[in-house]
């Protein structure tokens, strides 16, 4: 679990400098989720990116949500801007 910090630098996103992720960027990492986790048509995705300010992380990282009917919402952390993140990333996420 992030800290409240963490949940805050999220908050603050788009605030103070720092500018909000390009909608084709997140429709792009949410395509690559999809395609990566071979997810049910039904399964949503948020994609966030974050200001992070946890010592051992990036200062940008990015936040997947995945939301899958009768599922417990999973939590992908990639420690990269949203413009970064690859598919192999995503996969890497997964892994615990």
């Amino acid at each position: 679990m992030r800290s409240p910090l963490a949940l805050f630098g999220a908050f603050l996103r788009g605030s103070f400098g720092f500018p909000k992720p390009d909608r084709e960027a997140v429709e792009r990492v949410k395509h690559l989720a999809r395609s990566a986790l071979a997810a049910a048509p039904e399964t949503s995705f948020a994609v966030n990116e974050i200001a992070c300010i946890d010592s051992g992380w990036p200062a940008i990282v990015t936040v997947i949500l995945v939301m899958e009917p009768g599922r417990e919402t999973r939590t992908l952390t990639i420690g990269k801007p949203l413009d970064e993140v690859t598919e192999q990333d995503i996969l890497t996420a997964l892994t615990p």
